[in-house]
């Protein structure tokens, strides 16, 4: 039980933090949401793993640091901590926020950037928190939030940034529910993280080979 809490823990703050960030203007929004990342991974990295989204999960049950059971816990705890974290927003700022593609990208750039820089994140964690070449390492945290942070300022005008299943489906699932938002892009936050993870847990099998 304490791996979902802290799933569900981690998952809130950084969805928390890209909500009130985005809506209200904040700039240099991008080192906001690293630095929380950054922060809740070592909060709950010791616990959990810290992976706060389904996509670095698959890439973890991938690589075989995961067990198939805890996979759905594991997702459902995620897209909680997304839900409550949209509801949160709302309340504080009285708005519902739904992540969107920039309307003047093509499909296939919008499923690239989400899909690449979600290999980028998974093979990050891969290899920052589950090799044991870098057992207890002091850097895994910066590493992770910072992956997030440069994706977020590389193509979070283009995809939206959002490299997370979990924050994807919390604040368009909330904006639905509560506001006048729709489902029809939610697919893009699934489809394109999570062939970025399972490419990333491909790559780091090769990277690995002896």
């Amino acid at each position: 039980m304490s791996r979902y809490v802290t799933e569900l823990v981690g998952t809130f703050f950084l969805v928390l933090t890209i909500g009130l960030v985005v809506l209200d203007g904040t700039p240099m929004a991008p080192i906001a949401i690293g630095s929380v990342l950054m922060a809740m991974v070592y909060m709950g990295g010791h616990i959990s793993g810290a992976h706060y989204t389904p996509a670095v999960s698959v890439a973890i049950l991938i690589r075989g640091k995961m067990k198939v059971r805890d996979l759905l816990p594991y997702m459902l705890a995620q897209i909680t901590g997304a839900i409550l974290a949209s509801l949160a927003v709302m309340f504080i700022l009285g708005d519902t926020f739904a992540p969107a593609p920039d309307p003047e990208a093509g499909l296939l750039a919008v499923l690239l950037s989400e899909g690449l820089f979600t290999f980028a994140l998974s093979l990050v964690v891969l290899n920052v928190a589950t090799d044991d070449a870098t057992t207890g390492n002091s850097y895994y945290g910066l590493a992770i939030g910072f992956t997030v942070m440069v994706g977020a300022f590389a193509v979070g005008g283009i995809s939206g940034g959002v490299f997370n299943p979990a924050v994807g489906t919390g604040p368009i699932l909330v904006d639905v529910l509560t506001g006048d938002g729709a489902f029809d892009q939610l697919w893009i936050y699934w489809v394109g993280p999570l062939l970025g993870s399972v490419a990333a847990a491909g790559a780091y099998d090769l990277q690995h080979l002896d």
